[in-house]
């Protein structure tokens, strides 16, 4: 079976001026039309025909023939008929073949899949049809009018996903067989409607349409390689998590150890598309298999071999607060929890680096009181140290008689409040509250607050609330940020703090109003709000 392939592309556009020939994501649109025609095998010959030089040249770059228009098949008000017609006709006068099938392929739909094409074309030879024409289901509450008025298309009013099937066609192709080709028609007999998916069905009418291809051709496959268990803490998840929310547009997916149940469910509680490994093996082989071009690791330490391997898989790995030799040979490392003199090309330190989520990009500082009336207490998602207990029992104490501070503590997921003797005792004025879904409104009205050595300083600082770190382990205090200078009094290693330190910290720091303002104008000088932004264009800036 013969089967010819022809694209029409006229050279005047007047709502997108040169658009067949304007690049695309790179390239001239037309050459995904010509890629899409030549990687199909069953389409024996492919014809471009044209009335413009420009046009002509990307046919000559692309190794396809291509026909001259005459003037007056180039008119704006001409269909595509008499041109497929014509370039169906002077083909097999060239090469002396008789054609099967015609196959109409248009420049405007660079978003056609070249596997779509093939199942079209697989599926109009085995049907028998006359013809096959490009459609996408687009179900809707459609309305018609005439000279009455507006009157509805449907008979009752159903969601989306119950009303009947409304085919729309796509022109990305026209499939047909060569008897129906005609001056005036394409159009067989027996026709048939081929689905192809809707995020494959743009065609470019104006400039909306451009921007829009234009941005799911940029779209990349990110991969977040990110752990969370009691031990680690639940950091890591959530710093994903907030950079994947800010990547709308490209694919993601998130891979975690099958072992790590805390984290695993925190991703799957988040609605992101996830996939469980054991080894590092198995997360080789599924980079490869999904065909991911990014991948963004947040494991902490890497070595040189596991860094190598990944950059023989994707296009870039960038890797988050790692300190491992393997850093130096990744396309990019950024640690916002760190600061470093001297930094290597590929290096990104220090709070400019931060990543708020959203609800404090948009959240704002209250107000500063110089009465202490409202604590917060927050040690991460799984608070491996337990430093959420300690806190506890001083606030207890310290509240036995007279309760004079509202204490809330705010645990995550990962910390079993119940198994650590840790309850709401409302008398006393202490608060215990789960896995709460926007921290930052607790955040705001807190006068002062105890907190790990994590990315929660960031959070209280864009809030301005002075607080009292005790950090969960040696690693911990290496993140630098967390000091005086920057508004944070900062006790330490928390096991090695005691009830009696707390304590007395406290009571001087609630009495300190001026030194707990001077603290708050030390947070609040940094704006961390445009970190995020920085960040996301790290990991899709091209190499």
């Amino acid at each position: 079976m013969k089967i010819l392939a022809v694209i029409p592309a006229r050279g005047g556009s007047k709502g997108i001026p040169r658009k067949n020939v304007r690049l695309m994501n790179g390239k001239p649109l037309i050459s995904y039309s010509i890629e899409n025609a030549k990687l199909c095998e069953l389409i024996t010959d492919v014809v471009l025909t044209t009335d413009d030089e420009e046009i002509k040249g990307i046919a000559n770059l692309n190794n396809i023939y291509c026909i001259e228009r005459g003037a007056e098949l180039a008119g704006d008000k001409i269909t595509l008929d008499p041109v497929v017609y014509d370039a169906v006709v002077k083909m097999e006068q060239y090469k002396k073949v008789n054609y099967d099938v015609v196959i109409t392929l248009q420049a405007t739909s660079p978003l056609l899949k070249s596997e779509t094409l093939n199942k079209a074309l697989e599926s109009f030879i085995q049907s028998g049809k006359d013809t096959y024409i490009s459609a996408v289901n687009n179900p809707h509450l459609a309305w018609s009018s005439n000279q009455n008025g507006y009157f509805p298309s449907y008979k009752e009013r159903l969601n989306r996903q119950q009303l009947p099937p409304n085919y729309v066609e796509t022109g990305a192709f026209f499939i047909t067989k060569r008897g129906y080709v005609k001056p005036n028609s394409r159009m067989g007999q027996d026709i048939s409607i081929f689905e192809v998916p809707e995020e494959e069905s743009i065609d470019i009418d104006n400039k909306s349409d451009w921007i829009i291809c234009e941005n799911v051709l940029k779209k990349k496959r990110i991969v977040f390689r990110v752990d969370g268990y009691k031990e680690l803490g639940m950091g890591h998840i959530y710093h994903c998590l907030t950079l994947a929310y800010n990547l709308t547009g490209h694919e993601i997916m998130f891979v975690s150890k099958e072992q790590y149940s805390e984290g695993v469910n925190k991703i799957k509680s988040s609605f992101m598309p996830y996939t469980l490994i054991n080894t590092n093996d198995e997360f080789f082989e599924f980079l490869a298999w999904w065909n991911a071009d990014i991948v963004v690791n947040d494991c902490l330490d890497t070595d040189k071999e596991y860094i190598q391997k990944l950059k023989t898989i994707v296009k870039k790995v960038v890797t988050i607060e790692d300190l491992g030799e393997g850093a130096e040979y990744a396309d990019a490392v950024i640690n916002a929890l760190y600061n470093k003199d001297i930094k290597l090309p590929n290096e990104y330190y220090g709070e400019s680096y931060v990543c708020l989520r959203d609800e404090f990009l948009v959240n704002k500082p209250n107000e500063f009181s110089k009465k202490v009336n409202n604590v917060l207490v927050m040690f991460g998602g799984t608070d491996p140290s337990n430093l959420t207990k300690k806190i506890y029992d001083f606030a207890i104490r310290l509240n036995e008689v007279e309760p004079e501070f509202e204490f809330h503590f705010i645990t995550g997921k990962g910390y079993n409040s119940g198994e650590n003797g840790i309850f709401t005792h409302q008398d006393k004025k202490i608060f215990v509250l789960n896995d709460v879904k926007r921290v930052s409104d607790y955040m705001k009205n807190a006068d002062m607050a105890f907190t790990s050595q994590g990315r929660t300083v960031f959070e209280l600082a864009s809030l301005g609330i002075p607080s009292i770190v005790l950090a969960q382990n040696e690693r911990e205090q290496l993140h630098t940020f967390a000091q005086m200078q920057n508004g944070f009094l900062n006790l330490g290693l928390g096991k090695n703090i005691s009830l009696e330190t707390i304590e007395s910290t406290f009571k001087w720091l609630v009495e300190a109003d001026q030194i707990r303002n001077e603290m708050r104008q030390l947070m609040l000088r940094y704006d961390l709000k445009k970190g995020i932004n920085r960040v996301i264009d790290i990991i899709l800036k091209e190499e």
